[in-house]
């Protein structure tokens, strides 16, 4: 709102100042500062309500050390993430961006389901909260918005970049653009660590009959509903110690809005000689907000935790790192960037897995770990959940710079 506001005063009256607006690094700057402050100050203040009403955490027994310390910690935190990254974007990004309407629908889209589950188990005293099923529906069904959206919409699309062939390594040199070649309505996406890394998703069907390359949407959509549900049930996983998701996901969100960032720009893109999005690079304001709230939020979650963000606050997170990966067409590199997310996922898959066979066929169920999700296993190892959480952090940017070396590396 800010933007337009400014922009009018710009074009009226000239008004000093007001074409800083304009920039997107100076609003990127302005959004992770309100963010910061919102999360930080007035989080305190969402906390102590929180805790009038009692809504606090129900803890289960489950044998860890200091856990039942816990309880009574008031949740549905990621109230405070989500207020904290909204305010930002509605003042400072353009509201009329394709990609900032998708991301604004997924953290209220999610925000909603984790809120429900959360109120369930707080007021209704039911430990299991929303059931499983309905879950999953829910992400189902972001899933199809998400797909349809990049799939249909006409302002997702991408460009190709033609400049003058100069030898020289200078990147304002190299930013003479001679031309730019129309935008391209594709379901194109980058393949790591691969010389000419881009593939189209509708080569997985037109193989059978090149006509069919217009229903490239069978496959488009099913893929982007199996990696929303799956990236924020792995961030829902990884709540499980304070600090663990949010610092996590700070690390994971800061390095797509570098991929933001350089794909929405024509000078970086033709540079590193990547896809480049027209208008992608508005999320970036986005992204700048969602890492000032986590960082905000990790003020009062890290150990010992003030507040726990709940599913309103895991399932949002997910469901928008997923949402920013699709695109910036990185989904690819999710396994390397939310690394964490994925083993997470993994212990309790491999978990339960071997325990239902082994059951089957020793008639007593057997474990991998000894507790799953993995940080709980380290737990049960004696590891205080503070050295467990940092060292999970530093796994992670170790992946996220892992991640951003693919710019390059080919």
């Amino acid at each position: 709102m800010l933007y337009y506001l400014f922009q009018f005063l710009e074009d009226q009256y000239q008004l000093p100042g007001a074409q800083l607006f304009e920039f997107l690094s100076f609003r990127s700057a302005m959004a992770i500062i309100l963010s910061l402050g919102i999360s930080t100050i007035y989080g305190k203040r969402i906390i102590n309500y929180l805790r009038a009403k009692q809504i606090g955490e129900s803890v289960r027994d489950l044998g860890l050390k200091g856990q039942t310390e816990k309880a009574g910690t008031p949740t549905m935190g990621g109230v405070i993430i989500i207020v904290a990254t909204l305010i930002p974007v509605l003042l400072f990004a353009k509201l009329e961006n394709i990609y900032v309407i998708l991301l604004i629908v997924t953290t209220l889209w999610m925000g909603a389901i984790g809120f429900l589950d959360d109120y369930i188990k707080t007021f209704k005293k039911d430990k299991e909260g929303l059931k499983g099923i309905f879950k999953i529906i829910g992400q189902i069904g972001l899933g199809l918005i998400v797909g349809c959206t990049m799939y249909f919409h006409p302002q997702i699309t991408t460009k190709e970049v033609v400049t003058e062939t100069n030898p020289t390594e200078n990147v304002i040199a190299r930013a003479e653009v001679v031309d730019m070649g129309p935008e391209v309505k594709d379901t194109s996406t980058t393949i790591p660590f691969v010389k000419n890394n881009e593939f189209e998703y509708s080569k997985l069907i037109s193989w059978i009959n090149p006509e069919l390359v217009n229903y490239a949407w069978l496959i488009f959509i099913p893929i982007v509903i199996f990696i929303v549900t799956a990236v924020s049930n792995g961030a829902n996983l990884t709540d499980g110690i304070d600090g663990l998701a949010a610092g996590s996901s700070a690390i994971i969100v800061l390095t797509l809005g570098i991929f933001a960032w350089v794909s929405g720009n024509i000078i970086f893109s033709d540079y590193l000689n990547i896809m480049y999005i027209p208008r992608s690079g508005e999320m970036t304001i986005f992204i700048t907000a969602f890492a000032g709230a986590l960082v905000g939020f990790l003020w009062y979650n890290t150990f010992p935790a003030q507040v726990f963000m709940g599913d309103t606050g895991s399932l949002t997170i997910g469901g928008i790192i997923a949402v920013l990966a699709i695109a910036t067409r990185k989904e690819l590199l999710i396994p390397l960037l939310c690394g964490i997310f994925l083993v997470e996922n993994l212990s309790v898959v491999m978990q339960v897995g071997w325990f239902k066979i082994t059951k089957r066929k020793y008639g007593e169920g057997r474990r991998i770990f000894l507790m799953s999700p993995l940080h709980h296993h380290y737990q049960k190892k004696g590891h205080h959940e503070s050295k467990i959480v940092v060292r999970f952090w530093i796994i992670g940017i170790f992946l996220a710079i892992l991640t951003i070396v693919t710019l390059k590396v080919r």
